[in-house]
């Protein structure tokens, strides 16, 4: 999502690049769709022919991130034989790839005091996305357990999955790490853990992972 000073042409993806260009470079949202579409000489017509505001075009970036992530998980050919907990690990990985590449915006967008709850309507379509990932691989797992009793409920992980990535997106930003190698170790203990509690062998993982952030928040 490389971005320009000018869009020539009212794509979807280059009217987004404008958009976090005049964030990054302004410091602060478009007051306008008005003021927006003058300073990248866009017709508003052609505007609301893809977004029905600013709103919606935050809105779209994290959807275009969640895209992203998921065609490249698509286009890897081993990815289909892992196992759920590598998926869901590889799909983590990946998309915390893309907010890196994208940091700057993401960090502002997401440290707006004026409206913290605002910030986290943005990542309505991530909830969604994420919800239905997760909840795809456990269904996949239920299909290879003969008993019920055995059985995760999908709606139950999902959700575990959501709270999961608020946790890592909050560790992500408040990261000082080398190549954010610390929430690459969230990742993987955060992973590991809600898969435990799910196989009902959480004890080893929760201590090891409850170990991780104290040390990150308190040595």
């Amino acid at each position: 999502m490389t971005a320009k000073a000018t869009v020539k042409k009212p794509f979807k993806e280059n009217i987004i690049s404008a958009y976090m260009n005049f964030v990054l470079e302004h410091e602060a949202v478009p007051k306008s769709v008005f003021k927006f579409c003058k300073e990248n000489k866009i017709k508003e017509d052609e505007f609301y022919k893809l977004f029905g505001s600013v709103t919606g075009i935050q809105k779209a970036i994290w959807d275009l991130l969640l895209d992203n992530t998921m065609n490249l998980l698509s286009k890897n050919k081993e990815f289909h034989e892992f196992s759920s907990q590598d998926k869901m690990l590889t799909f983590f990985f990946t998309f915390f790839e893309m907010l890196k590449l994208n940091r700057s915006y993401v960090l502002f967008v997401l440290n707006d005091d004026r409206s913290p709850l605002k910030n986290l309507q943005q990542l309505k379509g991530v909830r969604v996305g994420i919800k239905n990932f997760a909840k795809v691989l456990i269904e996949e797992d239920n299909s290879e357990k003969s008993s019920k009793v055995t059985q995760n409920n999908p709606g139950l992980f999902s959700e575990g999955a959501w709270v999961q990535f608020l946790f890592i997106l909050k560790f992500w930003m408040e990261d000082t790490s080398a190549d954010f190698e610390k929430t690459d170790i969230a990742i993987e203990k955060s992973v590991k853990t809600i898969f435990d509690v799910f196989d009902h062998t959480p004890l080893e993982s929760i201590m090891d992972f409850g170990k991780f952030l104290f040390k990150e928040n308190f040595s």
